[in-house]
């Protein structure tokens, strides 16, 4: 058996059958706890605690100090080894070992050489059960040398050219530290461009002049001897193209760097690593440091990039301007090919390094210390991992186990020793060494046969006090070989504790999580193994919490007057609390202004020095608590007016009475702030089932500040109380003490129960569970009982988990059941539930309805009868009865379609339903099927039945084409939906003249086959309004209207011409007659010949009084000549005033009434170049007037050519082109004429004149 003392923690189950709780036998063990009380007469093997490093750098210029530290019982001896022999240290008289322990002392400051002491050490601390080894221990001195001399020439280079300067530092122990300064010891400023490299060496991307410097120096610092070694400075000279031109010109006329530019610009190379690839092996655990130094022109900048995965997150860093690339805790995943780029704005460059990584022994199960009883059995095992895999091997005692004694317990399988009943010669110390060529591991590890009966640790009737609501941990240390079984008792009682409340630690300690009043008694630890027990007392003592119930509050007092905080303390009667007043964190002030009266800080005679923060202390041997207010000093002020607000906070909450079903509750109230409290109203929170949310308990008035609340079982409470006045509800209190009712059986059962069949052959029953707060205890379950509710079965129960489903199977198929569901818990049954009906699972049904007729309403509406179906056949809840109908084909047509089915389902047990949207004119068929919450049972029969003719839809199209002088083409396609056979068509038709009256109307039938007409013995150039329609047997069906007008004679009417210039495009025509109808041709002759187009329009109606052209009156001319005199007298006057010194207010009144004359000429003043009426913005579009098929609607011929002029007034220049004008463009142009085929108007003389 293995013994373990210090254990992780282990939570005890609730809710279960009573449990002792104890300790069990752990897997492996740690080292026996070296209590006074066991040393005494319990053996141990020997276990290093402290030794030196092992590679052990020493200063050779003090005493060489090798440290081995070990414990056991009997105490160790101690001895040596250098160099793989023994060392005699009595023989060296420089050699002292420390007394009682195994460091070693030699003493190198009064005579002889560290260098004589350099070797491999080992230590020994040997008893009775074994001996333990430690570490090899290398020991060197540090060295620090010289630098070499050397003669450093002066380095002169061309600016922009790159510098390695070399630093070289002589090879120390350990390795020194470099860094670039000048005489004054003043670091060189480094940078992208200037930086330091791994090896030392300082490099320059490329040089400036400004890098000119005698004093370079390299200094190397030797951290252990504390010295600082120095190379000799290096010079260097930074010159420009132009000095070096100076220079040479005398000698060499014509070299290459004569003329050149100062800065040479060129693409980045490397200065170091070298080549295009490299390799680099680092250790596990280690820094990797990457390094790519670049030179060029601009300055390189350096990128780096893992080539087949990505850097390492939060461990890789860039140091030295990004030049080193760095991954801390290197790992092995961390091999692969890093990649650096150098790039600059003339190129790039990379160099890829190979990183392997490799990995000294590294533990993952290190053996461990075993403590065993004889006939008992245990393991060592010691596992590592490396790169390359690790050797193990094993030694006991310091010797190998190849050559130690042999022990018949005792087998070793690779990294594992395994032993068998173990007998006290079996005691050992056994050491594990793994290792690979990058280093090694040692690990020691005692077996300690021992059998001790068992014993307890901890004093006897050991006092714990514990305040109430916080976590009690009993101790109970223990030891003993086989390891001893714990259980704890509490006041004698016959039985091991086995509240869940409790959680018991390896270590024997008890914790009470929670600890109450009702945990105060004494506990018992008592410890068994097959050799004894043992037992020890100890004694819980839970106090009432300090608490302050009258704090201090913030005041603001005037100057000279005094003022007091109040501290009420509450606390367990027998603590005695210290209370102490502190002002702003520190001691008060000794003045004897401030006085301390029990509950009372009186400050009298106030100053502005007295401000600040005073805070109450409460102090007891298990608590404190503190409350603080801030004093502010202020002026005299008058007496201010009392400020009424909501009510502060009750306080001091007290539960008593504590039943099982009830508790009573108490409080203190707080400042009603001059309103009187109203009422109370008390919230309670469930800290197990529902913590952080709190719920309305209870109301009182606010003169009560008592109140007996009822509980629940198994709820852990809280309260808080909120004071309310006329103003307002106050903050809630505090909470008060938390309060855990006992368990009972439930109260209710879940509600919400149902029984439904997910399958045909089960029932689902499903409810809603209780929760926590109505569980009423641990352990819920339910209770679900069921049977078929028409037989004469038991009821069958099953017990379930506290889950919200169970489904029975085997069930008929959609049979009725009767269903019940109790809550139960560890403490009993909820009351007998009350029985609800469900049924199992349905199916599909099973026949269709019959005897299905269809009587016809209309063309559009049908009536369809069914018989029902036997409710046996259904299988199921009935949901309705579904129809399904499609049209086959219509009655005119026997074309073959994709048929569109459609559905109409009719809900609950109907036997008949209307199927509206019928199509008129066609054969439908259909079946009607019976649905269930499964799905649709069979379809009934295919039923066909047909629908009468109705009207027929509105013709498709209807076009008139080649007007003539008295004729029109009608062109129409049939309707769409014809609904019938077509009997007919009927043409209306009426003139429109030019005052868009109507005319007599005409009514012409025309035969159903036909789909052209022509009308003759027309009005010439008439419009005409047509109505056109089809009829069915059953009817007339909508019309289809459209306009056209017939062409003007063109044999009675003679062709006017106009010559237009070619560069114009658009041209007016004058003199036309309102409301007539135009044909106008359009020509252009050329090389090619005369090519020529056509079109018709209609003028607008004549307006109903002629327009006057006021311009050509003699009485408007007159007027205006008067006008132009007035004026200009007033000029003339205006001027000799202003010439006499007179003012004469004309630029005030023009500023304040700007003459309109001079305005800005807007499109809607009616200023020359901008009049348009109404039409003048309705541009003529090419082929707008008249359709290309020759139709002509009315509401695109009203217009006249003259609305697309400049107005009544419009004029064109002699070579403008009507052309551009009837295309659609609408350009406006000066007037260049008086021109005009109307009357004067007045407007138009007016923009005339002006």
């Amino acid at each position: 058996m293995q013994l373990k003392i210090m254990p992780k923690k282990k939570r005890l189950s609730a809710g279960r059958a009573p449990l002792m709780l104890f300790l069990c036998q752990m897997i492996s063990a740690l080292e026996v706890p070296l209590d006074p009380k066991l040393l005494e007469d319990l053996v141990q093997p020997p276990t290093i605690t402290q030794q030196s490093p092992k590679d052990y750098i020493i200063d050779p210029r003090e005493n060489i100090v090798i440290q081995c530290e070990a414990k056991g019982k009997p105490p160790p001896s101690f001895s040596w080894t250098r160099n793989g022999t023994h060392f005699d240290i009595d023989k060296d008289p420089l050699v002292t070992m420390k007394p009682g322990s195994g460091t070693l002392t030699i003493n190198i400051m009064s005579e002889g050489k560290a260098e004589t002491y350099e070797g491999v050490y080992q230590c020994t601390a040997r008893n009775e059960r074994g001996a333990a080894i430690s570490n090899n221990i290398v020991i060197r001195p540090s060295r620090s040398p010289l630098w070499t001399k050397e003669k450093l020439e002066p380095i002169t280079l061309r600016n922009g050219q790159s510098l390695v300067l070399p630093c070289r530092p002589p090879v120390g122990l350990p390795p020194p530290i470099i860094f670039w300064m000048d005489n004054s010891f003043q670091r060189l400023p480094q940078s992208e461009r200037v930086s330091q490299g791994l090896n030392g060496d300082l490099y320059f991307s490329n040089v400036l002049p400004e890098d000119t410097r005698e004093d370079y120096i390299c200094y190397a610092r030797f951290n252990h001897t504390q010295t600082i070694q120095q190379k000799q400075p290096i010079s260097v000279k930074v010159i420009s193209v132009d000095e070096l031109n100076d220079t040479i010109a005398a000698n060499l006329s014509d070299t290459e760097f004569y003329g050149a530019k100062s800065h040479r610009q060129r693409p980045p190379t490397f200065l170091t690593p070298d080549g295009n690839t490299s390799r680099k092996e680092e250790l596990r655990g280690n820094v990797l440091s990457l390094e790519c130094i670049a030179e060029g022109l601009p300055t390189p900048i350096i990128y780096w990039i893992k080539e087949d995965g990505t850097l390492p997150v939060n461990r890789t860093f860039y140091r030295n301007f990004k030049k080193t690339l760095q991954i801390v805790q290197v790992t092995e995943a961390d091999s692969g090919n890093y990649q650096c780029i150098a790039k600059n704005s003339l190129g790039a460059i990379h160099h890829t390094i190979s990183v392997t990584v490799k990995a000294a022994p590294y533990w993952i199960i290190a053996p461990q210390n075993l403590v065993l009883s004889p006939e008992e059995d245990g393991t060592l095992i010691c596992r590592a991992n490396g790169n390359p895999k690790p050797r193990i091997s094993w030694l006991s005692n310091g010797v190998p186990i190849e050559i130690a004694p042999d022990d018949p317990s005792r087998k070793i399988d690779g990294d594992t020793i395994i032993f068998s009943k173990v007998q006290e010669r079996s005691s050992a110390v056994y050491q594990c060494n793994a290792s690979n060529e990058y280093g090694y591991l040692l690990a020691n590890a005692f077996v300690n046969v021992l059998a001790e009966p068992p014993r307890i640790l901890t004093s006897a009737n050991t006092l714990y006090q514990v305040i109430a609501n916080r976590p009690a941990l009993l101790d109970c240390a223990f030891f003993g070989s086989p390891l001893p079984v714990i259980e704890w008792f509490k006041d004698a009682k016959g039985s091991a504790l086995r509240e869940d409340i409790y959680v018991l630690h390896e270590n024997g300690t008890l914790e009470i999580p929670v600890a109450q009043k009702d945990s105060t008694g004494t506990y018992t630890c008592v410890a068994r193994n097959k050799l004894g027990m043992a037992k020890n007392d100890v004694h819980l003592e839970i106090k009432d919490p300090t608490r302050i119930i009258k704090q201090p509050e913030y005041a603001v007092v005037q100057r000279g007057s005094t003022v007091s905080f109040e501290c009420k303390v509450k606390h367990d009667h027998t603590l005695i609390p210290t209370v102490t007043w502190l002002k702003d964190h520190g001691e008060l002030p000794n003045d004897g202004r401030f006085t301390v009266d029990k509950d009372y800080l009186v400050v009298a005679d106030v100053n502005d020095d007295d401000g600040g923060t005073y805070t109450c202390v409460a102090n007891t041997t298990l608590d404190n608590v503190s409350a603080s207010a801030v004093l502010s000093v202020v002026a005299p002020t008058p007496t201010p007016a009392p400020i009424y607000d909501v009510p502060n906070p009750p306080f001091d909450l007290e539960l008593t009475d504590q039943l099982d079903r009830s508790v009573q509750l108490s409080w203190t109230p707080g400042d009603d702030n001059n309103s009187p409290i109203t009422k109370f109203i008390i919230e309670y929170e469930d800290a197990m089932h529902e913590p952080g949310l709190w719920h309305h308990q209870a109301e009182v008035p606010g003169t009560q500040t008592t109140a007996q609340l009822k509980l629940s079982p198994y709820v852990n409470y809280s309260f808080r109380v909120m004071a309310e006045n006329n103003l307002g509800r106050s903050l809630p209190s505090e909470a008060s003490e938390q309060y855990l009712t006992k368990a009972a059986e439930p109260d209710k059962n879940p509600t919400a129960v149902e029984g439904l069949g997910s399958e045909p052959d089960n029932l689902v029953i499903t409810w809603k569970p209780l929760n926590g707060f109505e569980s009423n205890g641990p352990g819920l379950q339910y209770k679900v009982s069921w049977r078929q509710k028409d037989g004469d079965d038991e009821w069958t129960s099953v017990v379930v988990a506290n889950v919200s489903k169970y489904i029975v199977s085997g069930t008929p198929t959609f049979v009725p059941y009767l269903i019940k569901v109790q809550a139960l818990n560890d403490a009993g049954f909820a009351p007998e539930p009350a029985a609800v009906m469900g049924h199992s699972g349905e199916d599909l049904p099973m026949v269709a309805p019959g005897n299905v007729h269809v009587n016809v309403v209309n063309s559009t509406l049908a009536e369809v009868h069914w018989d029902p179906v036997p409710l046996k056949s259904i299988r199921g809840h009935l949901q309705g009865y579904r129809i399904y109908y499609w049209k086959t084909q219509s009655s005119l047509t026997r074309n073959r379609r994709h048929i569109e089915k459609k559905i109409l389902t009719f809900q609950g047990s109907k036997t008949h339903g209307m199927l509206p949207g019928l199509e008129p004119f066609s054969h439908y068929t259909l079946n009607v099927r019976v649905v269930n919450g499964k799905g649709e049972g069979p379809a009934s029969p295919d039923k066909v039945f047909n629908t009468p003719e109705g009207v027929p839809s509105a013709p498709s199209s209807l076009k008139i084409v080649n007007p003539t002088l008295d004729s029109l083409t009608l062109e129409w396609e049939p309707p769409s939906h014809p609904n019938g056979i077509l009997t007919e068509y009927t043409l209306k038709y009426q003139p429109i003249n030019s005052t868009h009256e109507l005319g007599p109307l005409v009514d012409l039938k025309i035969p159903a086959n036909k789909t052209r007409w022509i009308l003759k013995n027309l009005n010439i150039s008439t419009r005409y309004k047509f109505y056109f329609y089809a009829q069915t047997a059953a009817g007339s069906g909508s019309q289809i209207t459209e306009e056209a007008i017939t062409t003007v004679d063109e044999g009675k009417e003679e062709w006017r011409r106009e010559i237009v210039n070619g560069s114009r495009s658009f041209f007016g025509l004058k003199g036309l007659m309102p409301g007539t109808a135009y044909k106008v041709r359009v020509g252009a002759e050329g090389d090619s010949g005369f090519v020529s187009s056509e079109d018709v329009f209609e003028t607008g109606p004549a307006m109903a009084s002629r327009q006057v052209d006021i311009a050509t009156q003699g009485w408007f001319i007159g007027l205006m000549c008067a006008v132009a005199l007035l004026i200009l007298i007033l000029l003339i006057v205006c001027f000799i005033r202003r010439n006499k010194g007179g003012k004469y207010p004309v630029k005030e009144k023009e500023d304040a009434h700007a003459d309109p004359e001079i305005q800005p000429m807007k499109e809607d003043d009616g200023t020359f170049g901008e009049y348009s009426d109404a039409e003048d913005h309705k541009p003529l579009k090419k082929g707008s007037r008249t359709p290309s098929d020759r139709t002509v609607k009315k509401e695109d011929s009203d217009d006249s050519l003259v609305d697309y002029g400049e107005g009544v007034n419009g004029q064109f220049n002699e070579d403008g082109s009507f052309i551009g004008q009837y295309s659609g463009k609408k350009e406006k142009e000066p007037a260049e004429g008086n021109e005009s085929s109307e009357a004067p108007s007045p407007v138009n003389a007016m923009n005339s004149f002006v």
